[in-house]
This record gives structure tokens, sequence and C-alpha cells, in this order.
């Protein structure tokens, strides 16, 4: 079955000449259906160009993007406005027409689709009563708070029964707690509607939460992708591993590792902990196999699908000679640092 979103080899670049820039060269990915795909990157990585490219707001200037099999390069705007007709977008500033209420904002594509007053009124419920905001049918956005704007938002970009959902930044202006709320919601959109979702990012969280597969561009090139819990186990860009700090226990910093000598004697390493990875049963075995105590004394594990990631920072107390033991041990296995004494 063939990718519901794919590129080959696109690049976009913006300006000519001396001005040109490249925001976008050779990108190939895919997008299966019904998964939700995100893509981080940081300030002007091209997330959004990348965006704007699958529901056409944006050409291509090289390669192919096609959306359900059809290839949108070169397709005229009439057959374009029947592909967006399946797309819905959610943006970072709500974008809601400040002169309707929330009933009128979501009621809004289903107009120009040209849905019969009834139907229409019909779905509108639907929708609201879906985002957990039918009680606020008849507010202004100005009457609304940024959470709520953003669920009318999202309502309106499902309104038409889009196959696609497109996210960019959906979160990024929103407090903790609110983020949260409509990372939910997007879950439930995914698995209970089962819309395929594009998130646009830059921030590791969200991926974290509700992504199946991620794409980390870097300075408009697509430096690393795939399962999330694979890309967080064993991230191999350096910007992936930048983003992976992010969200989960790292080294400790010089002023706490300063801390961590001068209350443990013993010599201190730093293991990643995800996937695969046979770290715990290797330290099981540290004092009966290797005749070294072993502490965690820094880091932390999160769970991701089901498996752990995460790094720690051990103390380990023996004769040298065991303790290099132990690291070889471990390195067979995982990543480990010895922090320098």
């Amino acid at each position: 079955m063939s990718p519901l979103i794919e590129f080959r080899g696109v690049g976009k670049t913006f300006g000519s000449g001396s001005r040109a820039v490249t925001a976008l060269e050779g990108i190939d990915l895919s997008v299966e259906s019904g998964e939700v795909f995100a893509v981080i990157g940081h300030s002007g990585a091209g997330k959004s160009t990348l965006v704007r490219l699958i529901n056409a707001l944006e050409r291509a200037d090289s390669g192919t993007v096609l959306v359900g099999g059809t290839d949108i390069t070169g397709l005229p705007e009439r057959r374009l406005r029947q592909v967006r007709r399946g797309i819905g977008m959610v943006f970072q500033q709500f974008n809601l027409l400040r002169s309707r209420t929330a009933f009128g904002n979501v009621a809004y594509p289903l107009k120009v689709a040209g849905w019969n007053p009834a139907r229409r009124e019909e779905r509108v419920a639907e929708l609201l009563r879906f985002v957990g905001l039918l009680d606020k049918a008849w507010h202004y956005p100005d009457q609304l708070s940024g959470g709520q704007q953003q669920r009318i938002g999202i309502a309106r970009a499902l309104a038409t029964n889009p196959e696609i959902l497109l996210a960019d930044e959906a979160t990024s202006a929103l407090d903790p707690e609110t983020t949260g709320e409509v990372l939910d919601l997007l879950g439930r959109i995914n698995t209970e509607l089962g819309v395929t979702i594009v998130v646009i990012t830059h921030e590791m969280d969200v991926v974290r939460r509700i992504a199946d597969r991620v794409a980390v561009l870097d300075a408009g090139r697509l430096v690393e992708q795939g399962r999330v819990a694979d890309v967080f186990a064993n991230p191999a860009a350096e910007t992936t591993r930048r983003f992976v700090r992010t969200v989960l226990p790292d080294r400790p910093s010089d002023a706490e590792l300063a801390r961590l000598r001068a209350r443990n004697p013993g010599r201190l390493v730093t293991a990643r902990i995800g996937g695969e990875q046979r770290v715990g049963a290797v330290l099981s075995a540290a004092l009966a196999e290797h005749r070294v105590r072993f502490e965690v004394v820094h880091g932390g594990v999160e769970e991701l699908g089901g498996d752990a990631f995460g790094r720690l920072t051990l103390e380990l107390a023996g004769a040298d000679e065991d303790v290099d033991a132990l690291i070889a041990a471990l390195r067979a296995v995982t990543d480990v640092e010895e922090l320098a004494a």
C-alpha cells in the first residue's frame, strides 16, 4: 500500500540570485495512513515550508510531492482545491475569525463547501461536543482562553471530514497544562476518527507524547527519521541528540559533577538506558561477577511506548581492574562515558 503522503527529492528555494535562500533540499520521507508523524527542528529548519508543501500553499521547486497517490507538484489550482478538501490545518495563533462565534467559525468551511443549514448545524454541534466546547458555541474568540480557541480551531479543521490534519506549532502558544489537553485531543482525533496527523514542532516533548514516527530537519535537510522509540533510544544526528536531551535525563553539568564528586569517592560513569539494551542485567551481576558495588547518583528514566529511556550516572566502587571490567561489560550493551576526575 502506498504512503498517504510522500516526498521524493523535494527542494524549495525562496528568492533568486545572491538573495536565494534554500528552505528545503533533497527531502525524502513518507507518512503512512493512520499515523501521527512529527517533523521537528529549530527555527528556520524548514518545518513550516515542508507542511505548506503538503497542501500546496507552497510549490516545490524540485522533486515530487504526492498526496493520496496524486502528484500535486504541478496541479492547476482547480485540482488543488479538490485535494485541499481532504486536508485540515491547525495554526499556532489559532486564526479564528474574530467577528464570528465559535459556532460560526466551525460552520464557515461547511458554508463555503455548500452544506445546507440543517446539516451544517448538526455537524457543528457534533464537533463542538467532540472538542468539549458545546457550551461555548455562542462565545466569540475574545471570550475564550487560548486553549479553547485552539480547540475551536481544531474543530473547524475537522469540519469537512479531512483524511489529513496538519498541525503547525499548534501548542507553542499554550501553557503546559493546556498543551497537554490539546495533545490529548489530537490523540483522540487520530485513534477515534482515524485521521492521519502531521505535527510540526520544535518541542521534543510533543513528539514523545503523541507521535508514532519523527523526522528531524536541520537547515533544510532531513538528518534523521524513524520510529520515535528508535530515535529516542539511539539518536544518530547531533541535532537529534540535542532535542532528545531536552526531555530525557542527561549527564550532570560541571557544577552538579563537582557536588557528586564531593559526596561520592568512587569512579563516576554515565550509561544510556533505552530500547533493547541489557544494562539492567549487567548491573544486576555487578557485585557477583565483577565485585563492584554501584549506586545511581544522577539522572533518571522515562517510559516511551513500553520502553524505558534515559541516562544514569553511576558511582562504581571496587578495585580499578574490577571497575574496568564492569565498564567494559556495560560498553558491550550501551553507550558509557567515564566522567574524568
